[in-house]
């Protein structure tokens, strides 16, 4: 399956992550809080400019004050909690099995897979005129970052020249690569798949060029594929 950015969607893509997934349940819980307070003033609003005595109520009595400052504060906590709680989620690195590091470059992305001696390559987009009749525009690279699935994978991120940032919405990963710091994301993949992404800081005029694909496939295709990128 390949989860991508397209034109007629409106909502996330579907989550390839628990981190993902927990991201989608916050969103989902933000709006629904929005939804009741903007139809609960939306109510009062409405109700203000045809009955008078709700107008004398709402205004002028010491109650409303005291719910005016007690329900928003209770909102907020409902939803602060949640977001904190999902900050350190985002931030834990859980003894990850695989390290990746992604160098960004003006305009393209080098990999290289600590944990193995010889794996290290640079990641192009692939020209309109150079597509297979099945490849994506805009979107295909000339070489996949392969991951295992199901475990836990680190990603170190940094810049050679400017400010890139490596994202994969399917993932839950939007992390800055800035040039002399080293960021890190941590994330585990709970399907197979591909999962496409792009630069999401502005940073030249090919800015837009420097797509990402990550290729989720099970720990044994993974380790074939080291042991083969090792032996050339």
């Amino acid at each position: 399956m390949s989860m991508m950015a397209s034109w007629s969607a409106l909502g996330f893509q579907d989550s390839a992550s628990p981190l993902m997934e927990q991201l989608i349940f916050f969103h989902d819980h933000a709006m629904l809080v929005l939804v009741l307070i903007t139809t609960l003033v939306g109510y009062m609003m409405t109700t203000l400019l045809f009955n008078k005595y709700t107008d004398r109520f709402l205004l002028e009595h010491q109650s409303i004050e005291t719910a005016w400052t007690i329900f928003p504060a209770l909102i907020l906590i409902l939803i602060a909690l949640p977001s904190l709680r999902l900050l350190y989620l985002l931030d834990e690195v859980n003894n990850p099995s695989v390290t990746l590091k992604a160098i960004g470059h003006q305009w393209y992305w080098s990999y290289e897979y600590s944990d193995f001696l010889n794996i290290s390559f640079d990641s192009y987009m692939i020209p309109s005129q150079s597509l297979d009749l099945y490849g994506f525009r805009l979107l295909d690279v000339d070489n996949r970052t392969i991951l295992p699935m199901n475990t836990q994978i680190r990603v170190l991120i940094s810049a050679a020249d400017v400010i890139h940032s490596w994202t994969v919405p399917a993932l839950g990963v939007k992390v800055d690569a800035i040039p002399g710091r080293l960021n890190q994301i941590s994330f585990n993949m709970n399907r197979p798949g591909l999962f496409y992404g792009q630069c999401s800081e502005i940073c030249g005029a090919n800015h837009s060029f420097m797509p990402i694909v990550v290729e989720s496939t099970s720990v044994n295709s993974f380790l074939h594929w080291s042991f083969d990128m090792e032996d050339n």
